[in-house]
């Protein structure tokens, strides 16, 4: 996840910079040229534009005001891109898709800020967008930039979607969107929801931090951030959570490098809190990088007792390492396995929890990862609840009886979290779904809660879209 920080005013404020700053771009990558080179390479690679971002910034070490900037049009474009490109293929008399990708980005990243930003002056825009194609390609292709943009300019006001759309086309195009994926939200949630949930997703999302309870409370948290002028707010979705705000990247405060908190979604902080683990417990987290739940998992331990921390790929394990070391956690051991070979490894009802952090389609995290609704095909999603029921039929049987197993995802799916877990009952008896523990599910529907299964929506609590569910595995019968 990045931990960039998109914000909207000062970002905007960056283009508008002094002319001694504007003058000394000039010899330095642009806030616009960084983005150029994320969305070029998102697409022509399919790259996700998150981890490209973040390597992109700190290569040109860009300072905080363009860092910003660069971050908005990366994630504005991308996530704007099916109805950018709707309008402007009505100015480029050979059509988008004959262009050369670094034309058609710098098009659209241009388009971005002139349709969907208001305080970046609009021949500031333009002329930073024929500068770019001056540097890059010739006369030719910087006339055609500026023909497009001027003709852009010209006709805003009259920009509008046709009338008289139905649900799936105008909200696919409104809030840019697959029609496809438009389409399976709406028979499965109505077009209302689907709308709320499509518009959520264009929003930037929060800057959010998980205090480590063996080192500070919350409060205490929240008073150390005051102290250092940055502004923050007890999350009022995740008990360990805090909201930050216009303070950057988090990963740079000194507490972030002690210790003293972690950089987390708070819905994603609810996991943790959804397999409440004790003292001295055996803990399984089966798909666990890069390691914030198995982290948040021991510090709620006391550190004490046993995680065992697994992921299939080994460039990961050390994610999971990193963290422990940084957060100074001994209780976790690190694996790379398959999750679907786990039940191999270990002996049945090793363990007291159980975590299954299933690989999903993602659909919950598109505000922070906008690239992915482009790059996800339908006939994945029944793929993926193909791994997620193969590995929960393995993992299961590693799970005592009277323990609990937490089966989650960051994705609004229905057949990858309702769908899957009745599934999984349907066949497995000896299960059933437990209440999520109320003092942290406190501003969550308590009937769900009581249910045993929760689902966030992005637009609920702007916080990433999750499913949780809590299963307790019956004592077996004397």
């Amino acid at each position: 996840m990045s931990t960039t920080n998109r914000t909207h005013g000062k970002t905007h404020k960056a283009a508008t910079a002094s002319p001694s700053a504007a003058k000394s771009s000039a010899v330095r990558h642009s806030a616009r040229e960084a983005a150029l080179d994320v969305l070029v390479r998102v697409e022509e690679n399919q790259a996700y534009s998150n981890l490209l971002l973040n390597q992109v910034l700190q290569k040109h070490a860009l300072p905080r005001a363009d860092a910003g900037l660069a971050t908005e049009l990366v994630y504005g474009t991308i996530g704007r891109k099916n109805t950018i490109d709707f309008f402007l293929e009505r100015f480029v008399s050979k059509g988008l898709a004959k262009l050369e990708p670094w034309v058609r980005c710098l098009l659209r990243l241009s388009f971005y800020q002139l349709y969907y930003l208001d305080r970046i002056p609009d021949h500031a825009v333009v002329s930073e967008a024929v500068n770019i194609a001056k540097r890059r390609g010739h006369q030719g292709i910087s006339g055609m930039v500026n023909g497009v943009l001027r003709a852009v300019l010209r006709s805003k006001a009259e920009l509008a979607l046709p009338a008289a759309l139905g649900d799936v086309k105008r909200i696919a195009l409104g809030h840019s969107h697959p029609e496809w994926l438009v389409r399976r939200w709406i028979r499965q949630l109505g077009a209302e929801l689907t709308e709320q949930i499509c518009a959520a997703n264009n929003v930037p999302p929060h800057v959010s931090i998980r205090a480590n309870a063996r080192r500070l409370s919350r409060a205490e948290l929240l008073r150390q951030l005051e102290a250092a002028d940055i502004r923050a707010e007890a999350s009022p979705l995740a008990p360990a959570g805090v909201l930050v705000h216009g303070a950057g990247n988090m990963a740079l405060v000194p507490g972030f490098g002690h210790g003293d908190f972690s950089i987390q979604d708070e819905s994603s902080m609810l996991v943790a809190e959804a397999l409440d683990p004790r003292p001295g417990m055996t803990v399984l987290d089966c798909c666990a990088a890069p390691g914030g739940k198995t982290a948040h998992i021991a510090e709620k331990m006391g550190d004490t007792g046993k995680i065992w921390a697994c992921d299939l790929h080994e460039h990961k394990r050390k994610l999971i390492d990193d963290q422990a070391e940084r957060l100074g956690l001994s209780s976790i051991e690190t694996l790379v396995m398959d999750a679907t070979e786990l039940d191999r490894h270990f002996a049945p009802a090793s363990f007291d929890r159980i975590l299954l952090d299933a690989p999903c389609s993602g659909f919950g995290v598109i505000r922070r990862k906008p690239d992915l609704k482009w790059a996800k095909q339908e006939a994945e999603i029944a793929a993926i609840a193909t791994t997620q029921h193969a590995i929960l039929e393995r993992v299961h049987r590693l799970l005592k009886p009277g323990g609990v197993l937490v089966y989650s995802t960051c994705t609004i799916e229905h057949e990858e979290n309702a769908g899957m877990v009745e599934r999984f009952l349907a066949d497995h008896p000896e299960f059933e779904l437990a209440p999520l523990p109320a003092e942290a599910f406190g501003a969550v529907d308590p009937a769900a809660v009581q249910a045993g299964m929760v689902q966030i929506l992005p637009q609920q609590f702007h916080s990433d879209g999750f499913f949780i569910a809590r299963l307790l595995k019956r004592e077996a019968s004397s």
